[in-house]
Order: structure tokens, then C-alpha cells, then sequence
């Protein structure tokens, strides 16, 4: 069944085309991800055919009486009124039946009313709807429900209209960024949700673990064109590899061509037939083909950072708190070189208060932080960036830096760095309002970087950031040196950068686990269920009455945790000098044989480690 038709559809600011002559359709039952890098429209086309937005040519044809949610980035609620009053303000027949119901029982002595109420909950079947809107609204962690719009963070905010596009049960549901805003417990839920209802979603996401399990097809927009795609983000990645490398054949053809084009128009041929004009008309378009190239670039970077000394950062015994809330208590950790931190726990637990403490943004209450003395921090927020008024991109840069020092002498300019992170030498002269969000984040991004840290913070980096930009910082941290920080709610990032976390539990519980988001989550997964109250009792559960480890086992636990730590550097190194060429044929038998006895100590110490800490449970 055909939803909408999209036909033709242009939208231009000023001078600045984002998009022209896109057409599409949407069908019942799809779940399509919109793919395109920063800055060419994604959210203006949500806008357009969520009727938010008009295109400046092109029409969309709607099916009748269709019904359609539109979850923006910025959505816009009424601030008078409370949580539960925003869900019911509502055309949804069932809600006002809902809202109807719970009124009667507030006022249980009008009997009529009441019966009238409760005869309607049936006739509508109102029951199970009641129950799965507030189990929405509990997952969301918007239990407060008498609170008002006016109290809420702006997170709050996004993961109400969330709820309420959910609750509504559209026919067409268009979320813009739905995974921003939500921690990691209600990132998979909301999979869950969408993969096993039967709804109509049409979406612009970075989370790829969120395409991955969600979506059914893919349409992307590259260099002016859709390309769709009828799979996962898995199957987009494999048809997209190959698309492009037939376009590269199909470039290289039209070159070769336009060499002989251009050798036959140089002998400056006579247009008297009919036949030598069109050929020279022809000559033209050969050759805008031929000029055209693909826009993506490869990080590979031999930074040459100040290098990081014995000493790293420690954390001794810090504790910090804010009136009831326990944030640290008496945390101890110690910084390795090259370390790769991923930092990981719901909302409120204190990740970015931590990250304050360790750049000297926020004190600690007690305890010690001790700075190497060659430690350059260079530090990501979540709060952007703040420009001056008719600032251009490349001047933004170069108030921070002139360029990156590389090793043998060599340098990145700022333009160039800008030029990697996606910016093109045109893009660079324009004006800084002219950009987009995710845009700006990216300029914000290059702004830390052209510091040259040699220890960097990232808080929600991938945030707004579109998949291809993603591709390029990924790439950028696998060659990064120095250590790396990342607070992060995008697991497929967490995955690919970082090689062990911490757990923030609340309440000042930090767990070091040593391996990425997915290993964590089959560990989790794994574990027997244990009653709440049992995880909770305050900070009891390091220390229960039974099972405690011994002090041969603590310390036991504490070498393993940097002994697994050691021996995984170990197995990529090992693993990069595979992709050295030249290799003998008895130097690959003897690293395999290595490589192989590095995996099954890995795998045997994760054992013990993970018996051990069974242990603390």
C-alpha cells in the first residue's frame, strides 16, 4: 500500500542548492533510514513531507486521510501544560477515551459518568492501549507525569514528543536524530519496539547499530543522486563498495575517453557538418563527467604530538557529590599511554561531571588528581561551539591553530584539516551561521583537534554528526597516538575506538570492564538475574558478606584487568604487521602461530576475570 509519493522535489537557500529533482515513494510496512552527509538537506526533506516544509518545485502526493508524526530535533510543546496533559492534548480518539476514564475516577461519585466511561474503555478497547502508553512513558523515564513541560531539560523534552509520536500509533512515523537524547537502556528498547511493531518509519539516524536492527531499506543521497538499497546497514555497506567501485571503472572509461575527445577538438575541427557539432556538443558533457570526483577521504595521519611522559593522569580517592547524589566516593584509577577509555552508564550518573573533574571545569570535594606535566587535554563538549557574527569556517580553525605538525618535517594546514573532516575549499570561505547543526559540530570537532592534544575528551561526539563524517573521525582516532576519552551512546562508534570501559552505575559505583560496548552487553546478558534490591542496597554490593574476594583474588583481579589490557595491544599490533607487504611465507606461519596463542590467553584470563568479578555481583 502507497503512503506518499515524492516527485521532483528541489529546495535551495539563497544561492545554496541542498537538493534538486529527488524523487521517492513510501510504502506500508517500510522502514527506511535517510543517509546523506551534513549539509545536503536531510532535515529540511523530513520537514518537507511531514507538511512542516514546502519544496521550491516538485509536488508530494498523499494517500487519503493518511496520518503522520513528525519527531524534529527541536520539538515544539505547549510549556503550560504537564507531562500527562501533552499526551492527551491529542487527536487520538482512544487518548481522549483514556483521559476520560481516569477524570471519572478522580470524581468516583458521579456513578453515571463513571459507567460511561468505563463502557467506553471497552467498547474501544482501551485497556491494553492504557498500559503500553505508560510503559512508554516508564522506559522513557518520564514517570513524573504532573510535571511541566516548562520543568523539563531539553532532553526531557525530545523523549516526550518521542513518546508522544509513539503513543499517537501513526500510520507514517518520520523521526529526525531519535536516538539523541536517550541512553543506551533506551536506545535498545525503542529497537526493540520498532522491530517488532508494525509501523511505517521513515528516518534520518547516525546510529548504525540502530539501521542495522531496525531498518528494512536504505536511501541515500551522494553527490546528487538516491541510491536505494532493500536491506539492513549491513547489506548498504557491501551494495554501496560495490557501486562505487564500478562508478570508479566507469570514471576511468569516460577519462580515457575525454582524452580522445579532447585530442580530436584540439586539431580544432571545422563545424560544418551536421556530425562534427553534435560531436562537439558531445565534447561538454564528456568532459563535466570526466572533471567530476568522489568526495571521501582516507585519514591516515602520522601526527607528531608532544609526546605523553611516564606520568598520565591519576585519580586518587576523589569523591564527589551533589546534595544526595553521589557522583564519586573515593575513586581511584590510573591512566595508561595510548589508553582508549570508553565511558558508559544512563543519564545522571555523573560521565560529564567526571570529565569536568579531570579537565579542572569542576572540583572534586576530596581526593587528588595528579597531571603529567606533558599533558595537552583537548577537551569535546556537548555544548557546541560559540562563534562571533560573520565569521567564516577557515578563520574559526585558525583562532584555534595554523596547523597539526606531522612527523619528517611534514604539516596539515588548518584548510587541509578542514578539507578531511568534509569541508570543501569553497565551504571553508562561507559564512558560519550558513552551516548546519550537524555541520557546526563538525567545525567544532576540527577546533580541538587543530590544538594538537595529545589527550582527548570526546562528550557525545556523535551527536549530529552524519555517517560518513562518522567514517572520517573514526578513522582519525584509530591513528590517533595519544589517549582517548569517549562518552558516547553510539555503540557501533564505541566498538570501533575504544578497547576497554567504565561503567558508571550511580550512586559513585564505577565498574572497569575490559573490552567494547558488544562484549559488554553478551557479559550482561549472560549474567543470572539478581532481584533489584539485591544491586542497589548503596554500595554494599562491592563488599557483600559472602562471597567476598580474598585479598590474593582482589589482587589477583587487578593484574588480570592489566594484563588483558596489555595482551590486546599485543594482538593489534600483531595484526598490523600482517598488512605489511612482503612477507615471507615462514614470517606469516610464525605470527599466526603468535597470534593464535595471544587469542587463547586472552580468552583464558577473560575467564578467570570474569569468575572473579562474578564474585562482586
Amino acid at each position: 500500500m502507497n503512503y506518499l509519493n515524492v516527485e521532483n522535489i528541489s529546495k535551495s537557500y539563497g544561492e545554496v542548492t541542498l537538493f534538486e529533482n529527488i524523487s521517492f515513494s513510501i510504502h506500508k510496512g517500510q522502514k527506511i533510514a535517510f543517509i546523506a552527509k551534513n549539509g545536503t538537506g536531510k532535515t529540511s526533506i523530513l520537514k518537507i513531507i511531514s507538511g512542516e516544509d514546502s519544496s521550491d518545485s516538485g509536488e508530494i502526493t498523499y494517500r487519503k486521510n493518511i496520518v503522520i508524526s513528525f519527531l524534529s530535533q527541536d520539538p515544539k510543546l505547549d510549556d503550560s501544560l504537564t507531562i500527562e496533559e501533552s499526551i492527551f492534548n491529542s487527536d487520538n480518539p482512544i487518548l481522549k477515551v483514556i483521559e476520560n476514564y481516569e477524570k471519572a475516577i478522580l470524581n468516583s461519585e458521579d456513578v453515571e459518568n463513571y459507567q460511561k466511561a468505563f463502557e467506553e474503555m471497552e467498547l474501544f478497547q482501551a485497556w491494553d492501549f492504557e498500559t503500553q502508553y505508560k510503559q512508554i512513558l516508564s522506559k522513557l523515564k518520564l514517570d513524573k507525569i504532573d510535571q511541566k513541560v516548562s520543568e523539563l531539560s531539553g532532553g526531557q523534552k525530545k523523549r516526550l514528543s518521542l513518546a508522544n509520536a509513539l503513543i499517537n500509533r501513526p500510520d507514517l512515523l518520520i523521526l529526525d536524530e531519535p536516538t539523541n537524547h536517550l541512553d543506551l537502556e533506551m536506545i535498545e528498547w525503542l529497537e526493540s519496539f520498532f522491530a517488532k511493531e508494525n509501523i511505517t518509519l521513515f528516518m534520518v539516524t547516525h546510529d548504525r547499530y540502530f539501521l542495522e536492527r531496525v531498518c528494512n531499506e536504505i536511501i541515500e543521497l551522494d553527490q546528487g543522486d538516491l541510491h536505494s538499497y532493500k536491506g539492513n546497514y549491513s547489506y548498504y555497506l557491501d551494495k554501496r563498495n560495490d557501486r562505487i567501485e564500478r562508478e570508479a571503472i566507469e570514471q576511468g572509461k569516460v577519462k580515457q575517453l575525454f582524452k580522445k575527445e579532447l585530442t580530436w577538438m584540439r586539431k580544432q575541427p571545422k563545424a560544418r557538418t551536421t556530425k562534427s557539432k553534435s560531436r562537439i556538443d558531445d565534447f561538454q558533457e564528456i568532459k563535466h563527467r570526466a572533471q567530476q570526483r568522489r568526495n571521501d577521504h582516507e585519514v591516515q595521519l602520522e601526527l607528531n604530538m608532544e609526546r605523553l611522559g611516564t606520568k598520565i593522569v591519576e585519580f586518587f580517592k576523589v569523591s564527589k557529590f551533589y546534595e544526595d547524589k553521589t557522583i564519586l566516593d573515593k575513586y581511584s584509577y590510573v591512566f595508561q599511554r595510548g589508553e582508549r577509555v570508553g565511558v558508559i552508564g544512563k543519564n545522571g550518573t555523573g560521565k560529564s561531571t567526571f570529565l569536568d573533574i579531570l579537565t579542572d571545569k569542576t572540583k572534586p570535594d576530596s581526593g587528588k588528581i595528579i597531571i603529567g606535566e606533558t599533558i595537552k587535554f583537548g577537551y569535546y563538549t556537548q555544548n557546541g561551539i560559540k562563534v562571533k557574527n560573520d565569521q567564516k569556517v577557515i578563520d574559526v580553525v585558525r583562532d584555534f591553530g595554523d596547523y597539526i605538525p606531522l612527523k619528517k618535517g611534514k604539516q596539515i594546514s588548518a584548510q587541509q584539516l578542514l578539507e578531511r573532516f568534509l569541508f570543501s575549499r569553497q565551504k571553508q570561505y562561507d559564512f558560519v551561521e550558513k552551516l548546519s547543526g550537524g555541520e557546526r559540530k563538525r567545525l567544532y570537532l576540527c577546533t580541538v583537534l587543530i590544538q594538537n592534544p595529545n589527550f582527548l575528551i570526546l562528550d557525545e561526539p556523535t551527536n549530529d554528526l552524519d555517517i560518513v563524517t562518522l567514517n572520517v573521525l573514526e578513522s582519525f582516532l584509530l591513528d590517533f597516538p595519544g589517549c582517548v576519552i569517549v562518552v558516547s551512546h553510539d555503540r557501533y562508534f564505541m566498538d570501533k575506538v575504544i578497547d576497554h570501559l567504565l561503567v558508571f552505575k550511580g550512586e559513585g559505583l564505577i565498574e572497569d570492564f575490559p573490552g567494547n560496548y558488544s562484549d559488554y552487553r553478551s557479559y550482561e546478558d549472560s549474567k543470572p538475574h539478581v532481584a533489584k534490591k539485591e544491586i542497589i542496597e548503596n554500595k554494599s554490593w562491592k563488599e557483600p558478606a559472602k562471597n567476598k574476594l580474598s585479598y590474593n583474588e582482589e589482587k589477583e583481579l587487578k593484574n588480570l584487568e592489566s594484563k588483558i589490557k596489555s595482551l590486546v595491544y599485543d594482538k593489534k599490533e600483531l595484526e598490523k604487521d600482517f598488512l605489511k607487504e612482503g612477507l615471507a611465507q615462514e614470517k606469516i606461519l610464525l605470527m599466526s602461530n603468535q597470534l593464535e596463542k595471544i587469542i587463547e590467553t586472552i580468552n583464558s584470563k577473560e575467564e578467570r576475570w570474569f569468575e572473579l568479578s562474578s564474585k562482586l555481583e
